[in-house]
């Protein structure tokens, strides 16, 4: 551990497999897909997701604040407040101008905006919400989680695609970093089992049409894969600088040691055939934490059960690491969350590194050819790890990687 570090001190998640940390990671434990048939998207040719069915945002946050917010930033409140209880922090004590809030998202959610546009169309202006606006806006997320925990300090969204998770903590590290605060929320969340998502990935054909199995359609590294799972989470974590976390005698859960981001510069939504792009944040992500390759022995993978996304990643790994430790994608189990996917891989590697085991990729029967990796499916492996890398990969060829160790 050294001064740039970032100490992890409290988790929140709200997943499909899930409502809260422990709940997700024993639903990731048990290696199976939460797919299936989604009400929301009846009629569309994908039809399916990975929903999180039990939650209440009206229960959970009264019905005022889930009134004036879409569904995105319901799932981000939830779990930073669950964080910020994790980290034992007092909201009514601490010093609010030195804590920030750092959320990335990728798409918000979008989730009333048809019913505002059929009101448009058909010259019901006046019927169109005043929050219409405000409940949708990506920064609104990190803005209402910064009022309801007031936290007062620097207030940002981070907006990467499906790296915007990542970026965000990298980016919350950074401030702690610097000085510009002391703690820092710092983490993801998207809706993007909506509508018009499902309708514009379907036919972008980067969706999986396995209609007769919801539950087995996300496969990571499968030779069977055929696109990803629309889902939707929020994953936080609250991030220290050391000496103030032990000063105030917290528990540390592990460190941010390094950061690294990169751009392709290639296709918008293509990865460059060569991963030269993704291996240069992997690299950077290691230099930040004057690390080397033999010091990680653990990766969360991207791994969004794509054919080429899958295809080039395992090969971008097996080029840094020759051989690779042992690889998960949660995604299996929980499906892409896009902007929150980031976030999840990091809470989840974390809470990996803690416990020293390796949560299993679901659906993956069988390693796609010319595939050089060891991933762990099934069932969980326990393994000793003392540091671990989380990766992303968004639309726009957005990269970005953590590295962490543990306590």
């Amino acid at each position: 551990m050294s001064a740039s570090d970032a100490a992890v001190t409290g988790i929140g998640m709200v997943t499909p497999a899930g409502l809260g940390r422990e709940a997700t990671w024993d639903g990731l434990c048990e290696g199976v897909g939460f797919g299936a048939r989604d009400p929301w998207l009846a009629g569309l040719p994908v039809d399916f997701s990975c929903g999180v069915h039990d939650f209440d945002g009206g229960a959970l946050l009264g019905k005022r604040i889930t009134w004036r917010n879409d569904r995105f930033i319901h799932l981000a409140m939830v779990a930073a407040r669950e964080a910020v209880a994790d980290a034992a922090l007092d909201t009514d004590t601490w010093d609010a101008p030195r804590v920030a809030v750092v959320l990335g998202c990728a798409s918000n959610g979008g989730d009333r905006w048809a019913a505002e546009y059929r009101n448009l169309a058909e010259g019901r202006v006046e019927s169109i919400s005043p929050t219409a606006l405000l409940r949708s806006l990506p920064n609104m997320v990190a803005g209402e989680v910064s009022t309801d925990l007031q936290a007062l300090g620097p207030c940002l969204t981070t907006s990467t695609a499906c790296a915007a998770g990542t970026t965000a903590i990298g980016t919350a590290r950074d401030l702690l970093r610097t000085g510009a605060c002391d703690i820092a929320i710092a983490g993801g969340t998207d809706c993007a089992r909506v509508p018009m998502g499902s309708a514009a990935f379907y036919r972008m054909r980067a969706l999986s049409e396995n209609r007769q199995d919801p539950a087995g359609a996300s496969r990571p590294f499968d030779a069977d894969r055929d696109g990803f799972v629309l889902s939707e989470a929020a994953a936080v974590l609250v991030l220290e600088r050391p000496e103030y976390a032990r000063a105030r005698g917290a528990h540390i859960r592990g460190y941010v040691s390094g950061y690294g981001a990169s751009s392709d510069g290639f296709h918008p939504t293509r990865p460059d055939p060569e991963g030269a792009g993704a291996r240069r944040a992997v690299l950077a992500a290691l230099a930040d934490a004057r690390a080397d390759v033999s010091e990680v022995h653990h990766v969360n993978a991207h791994g969004t059960s794509t054919p080429l996304n899958d295809r080039v990643e395992a090969s971008m790994l097996s080029k840094v690491f020759r051989t690779p430790p042992p690889v998960t994608s949660v995604k299996g189990a929980i499906g892409h969350s896009l902007g929150a996917a980031g976030a999840i891989d990091a809470a989840c590697t974390v809470m990996s590194l803690e416990r020293q085991l390796v949560l299993p990729t679901a659906n993956l029967d069988r390693l796609d050819d010319g595939m050089d990796l060891d991933v762990v499916t099934k069932q969980p492996r326990r393994h000793r790890m003392e540091a671990a890398i989380s990766d992303s990969f968004g639309f726009g060829g957005q990269n970005a990687v953590l590295f962490f160790r543990a306590a």
